[in-house]
């Protein structure tokens, strides 16, 4: 072989190393709290947490295995028969999260790339035995929790433990998981104004984390990534217009007053100013000005984060609803 024949087939060699190196895993680990808990005997609980207790060591879960009362209360907590219920339904519902660890996996790689200070590498589950949609995914800089009975709501029709209003059991379904877990990412890296909190404020907000699952999960439908039904979304996109004119007609937008806005950001089966609206108008609204802030503005997910001023990105993006 010739000299310049080596140097090329080493540089082309060093080259795939390199790629390989550089591409990121498409899949995460997640770490199964809830079977652990429950796929073991009671008598033997202590000794198999103490020996997980590497792998679940995290403020999110706060096993202690060494102390009497946390025993006592997971000890109870995995024998009542209610609680092995709704495990059987986990279990039967998420036996395999393949399809999870791998779009996780994709989506963490691609929020690295994106905004290099966001890094997640690790993933919990468990069962919460509280139901709390608010409490469905949790995270702190760098760990996520994902509670595995605020996902199964549309298996449990028969099931007591989870009475739970029509609405939320449309939003409690598998396929929104991921989603919600990177909106959850995102709100831990928003920078919010050190005041009262406005209308406006709480709907770029929202708009930057969705944002933020749009630009990590692509291709996802936006009904997943807004956690409507495919309806909601048209109801959303053919009446942004009426909605948009509601709040400035009605001089909310820089209302401080909670009690005079909270039926447009919480969870609901609509809003009670429009018939047969969605849930959460403020979300699509919110989205629609940051994306077109940053269509504007070239501005980067870190900047994104780091701008607290929800009236600057309103006035930068230009935002005049179809």
């Amino acid at each position: 072989m010739n000299r310049r024949l080596s140097i090329l087939l080493v540089a082309v060699l060093m080259a795939a190393m390199s790629g390989c190196e550089r591409k990121p895993s498409e899949a995460v680990q997640l770490h199964r709290f809830e079977k652990v808990l429950f796929e073991t005997p009671a008598s033997q609980l202590q000794g198999r947490l103490a020996s997980a207790q590497g792998e679940f060591s995290s403020d999110l879960l706060n096993v202690h295995p060494d102390n009497p009362q946390y025993m006592e209360m997971v000890k109870g907590f995995v024998t009542d028969p209610t609680m092995r219920e709704v495990y059987r339904l986990v279990d039967s519902t998420f036996g395999s999260m393949e399809s999870e660890s791998q779009q996780l996996g994709a989506a963490f790689a691609r929020a690295h790339e994106l905004c290099p200070q966001v890094r997640y590498d690790k993933v919990y589950t468990y069962v919460s035995g509280l139901f709390d949609y608010n409490m469905r995914v949790g995270c702190n800089s760098h760990e996520l929790i994902i509670s595995l009975d605020q996902y199964i709501l549309p298996y449990t029709e028969k099931f007591s433990y989870f009475n739970s209003p029509l609405y939320l059991v449309q939003q409690s379904r598998r396929e929104y998981m991921v989603a919600d877990c990177m909106t959850a990412i995102a709100r831990q890296q928003i920078v919010l104004p050190e005041r009262d909190l406005t209308l406006l404020d709480y709907m770029v907000a929202e708009g930057k984390a969705i944002y933020f699952a749009q630009q990590t999960l692509p291709g996802t439908p936006d009904s997943i990534l807004l956690r409507y039904t495919a309806e909601q979304t048209e109801w959303m996109q053919r009446n942004e217009e009426k909605v948009w004119a509601y709040f400035l007609q009605n001089k909310l937008l820089y209302e401080t007053d909670y009690m005079r806005f909270h039926n447009f950001i919480d969870d609901a089966p609509k809003t009670n100013a429009f018939r047969e609206s969605c849930p959460r108008t403020t979300d699509y609204i919110g989205w629609r000005i940051v994306q077109r802030y940053v269509k504007a503005t070239g501005a980067t997910l870190q900047e994104l984060f780091n701008e607290p001023d929800a009236q600057k990105i309103l006035s930068a993006s230009n935002y005049r609803p179809k």
